[in-house]
């Protein structure tokens, strides 16, 4: 009995050595693990940070070579990183807007420079805020948010020495229209749409655009403006959106004929946002007065029935393009709307606008307010 005892004794003493070992295998196994993970992490938050030093660094400090460069009136930062990319003067231009962002610097001046590849992106930044304005603007003008094509051919053919006929000439010419949807990304064959009024209708970007010679271009004024909406659509974030190019410019569009303010731009853009998820009609009336070509003080009933692939009253969805050429505050509109359920608006008469979740409150707030 005694034997037995001792033999079962000394059983569970090995089974206690056993899972001892055992157990000893499994930490010795997730120690090395976690080192493993750790030496993972650092490796790739090292090349990381060394990415980030490298890209703000010289390109080649030992590189004193002058590089002339010119900074064009008008250039945005992301403009002004490219043009130091394409002389390699920084690694990546897109790093050069995000470091500037996170610096939160501004001031840069348009001018002639004498930059190196010796120099990091802080000394070159510098530099930038330096500088003067190479030469005295000899024609300034300004186009405002919201207007239809026609009228901004009109108010350039009033401010320069173009005339309407000869832009709307080039605005319609098919071989010209398909050289610049090879060369600029944000214009596809869409826009050749027979549906379509203007080809370029909500792509003429509205700012005020300074030239340093009185004479232009109809081609430079053209490509000013496409330049100038492209930086825009980049800058906004735009290529990382659900919606094309189009799409985006259309909605902006919408928003940019239906707003009072700067307020109320993301939540009206939520509302289209709310319509075409559910495949509800806009029904927006600066459509319909898009659709007619002519603009209403009220839109009625009456206006309502046109046949027209800009009458959002009657088509579901987006219209075949956008009804005017909006600006930069209802492009970021269209790309970022304002999360709510809303359904319906209403601008009064007081100049308050009116969001409403259901039909019936929509109606006892037009009942109310009109």
């Amino acid at each position: 009995m005694s034997d037995e005892k001792d033999k079962l004794k000394q059983k569970h003493i090995e089974k206690l050595q056993e899972r001892q070992r055992e157990a000893s295998i499994v930490r010795r196994i997730v120690l090395v693990s976690l080192i493993v993970i750790i030496l993972a992490v650092a490796g790739v938050g090292y090349g990381v940070y060394q990415h980030i030093v490298g890209a703000i660094g010289p390109v080649d400090e030992n590189d004193d070579e002058i590089v002339e460069v010119t900074i064009p009136i008008g250039s945005t930062v992301t403009g002004i990183g490219n043009i130091l990319e394409e002389h390699n003067l920084v690694s990546n231009g897109d790093m050069f807007r995000f470091y500037v962002r996170f610096r939160n610097e501004s001031g840069f001046q348009a001018g002639d420079y004498q930059l190196t590849r010796s120099m990091d992106m802080d000394e070159i930044i510098e530099e930038l805020k330096q500088g003067t304005i190479y030469q005295e603007y000899e024609l300034t003008f300004t186009i405002p948010e919201g207007r239809w094509l026609d009228n901004v051919v009109a108010r350039v053919a009033d401010e320069t020495n173009l005339t309407e006929e000869e832009l709307m000439e080039k605005l319609e010419d098919r071989e010209y229209l398909e050289s610049l949807i090879d060369r600029y990304s944000i214009l596809d064959d869409v826009i050749l749409d027979e549906r379509i009024r203007w080809p370029l209708e909500g792509y003429l970007f509205p700012a005020r655009y300074d030239f340093v010679d009185e004479e232009l271009e109809v081609e430079q004024l053209i490509e000013t403006m496409l330049n100038r909406t492209t930086e825009v659509l980049s800058e906004s974030g735009a290529s990382g959106s659900n919606y094309s190019y189009h799409e985006i410019l259309t909605i902006a569009s919408i928003i940019e004929g239906e707003a009072r303010n700067d307020e109320e731009r993301a939540r009206i853009s939520g509302v289209i946002r709310n319509r075409l998820n559910i495949s509800m009609r806009l029904e927006m009336d600066p459509t319909v007065a898009y659709a007619h070509g002519e603009h209403f003080e009220r839109t009625l009933y009456e206006h309502l029935d046109i046949e027209s692939p800009y009458n959002t009253y009657r088509i579901t969805g987006l219209p075949v393009g956008p009804i005017n050429n909006p600006g930069a505050a209802s492009i970021r509109a269209a790309l970022y709307p304002e999360d709510h359920d809303y359904l319906y608006f209403f601008h009064a008469p007081n100049g308050n606008v009116y969001f409403s979740e259901s039909f019936p409150e929509h109606n006892r707030a037009v009942q109310q307010y009109r």
